[in-house]
């Protein structure tokens, strides 16, 4: 005789009940986003995360999932984000050689982003109205996201604000950045991967060595010293301000 097989409506509620899903949801998603970033070749807008966002987004919203149980499926990805942003020593290892000459334009350019993504966010935040919680998680948001949490942590502000802008602010950079560039005439490749590592963290970094090494390079040593500085500087100048 044969055993009776179980009904679908009960095998998707024990898999929408199951961290599994949501891991598989992620992956599978963000290599949905990678396939359409390929086809579309390379174009900027077409951003793996991006595509990943929105289809997670649709999806969970779709199906009723609470982002707390999605999270506790996808939190393995999470963690995997202290390991990517250590391995950054690798690049930034490789390219000292190439820092000879360059180091003041760098160091410039470090200072200057850094300080003009805070005062420009939390100004801008702070003009239209927006409340502290909105406003507090502004100050980190060009870090990566790892640090940036921690430093919403030390600075009393919501380290899950701080993500939402972290990871906004890594997409539109990711996407737009290549047009900005153009349109201020920068061309050599470290100047660019330069920029918009100290913009765009992990997710320009990652869009900058799809499109050179050397953009890469310097993407990936410029988001790891910003978010040095920026993990030490920030809560020190407001601890100050305060």
């Amino acid at each position: 005789m044969r055993p009776e097989l179980p009904d679908i409506h009960d095998i998707w509620v024990y898999l929408s009940g199951s961290p599994l899903l949501a891991l598989i949801l992620t992956l599978a998603a963000y290599h949905f986003g990678v396939l359409v970033y390929e086809r579309t070749r390379l174009n900027p807008l077409a951003n793996p995360v991006l595509i990943a966002v929105t289809l997670i987004a649709i999806t969970i919203t779709l199906i009723d999932m609470p982002y707390d149980r999605y999270f506790e499926g996808a939190q393995f990805v999470h963690f995997l984000l202290g390991t990517a942003t250590v391995s950054l020593a690798v690049p930034i290892y490789k390219g000292l050689a190439s820092l000879r000459g360059r180091m003041l334009p760098l160091g410039a350019a470090l200072v200057g982003g850094g300080v003009t993504s805070v005062v420009t966010a939390v100004g801008i935040a702070r003009l239209l109205g927006a409340n502290e919680t909105v406003v507090g998680g502004m100050y980190a948001k060009s870090l990566t996201a790892p640090i940036a949490m921690g430093v919403a942590e030390r600075i009393g502000a919501s380290p899950t604000v701080t993500a939402v802008f972290t990871v906004t602010t890594g997409i539109l950079g990711a996407a737009l950045a290549r047009y900005v560039l153009d349109a201020v005439r920068c061309r050599e490749w470290w100047q660019r991967g330069y920029a918009i590592g100290v913009a765009s963290h992990g997710i320009g970094t990652s869009r900058a060595f799809s499109v050179h090494p050397e953009a890469g390079t310097y993407a990936g040593l410029a988001m790891g010293l910003h978010g040095i500085l920026g993990a030490i500087a920030i809560p020190w100048i407001l601890s100050m301000l305060r």
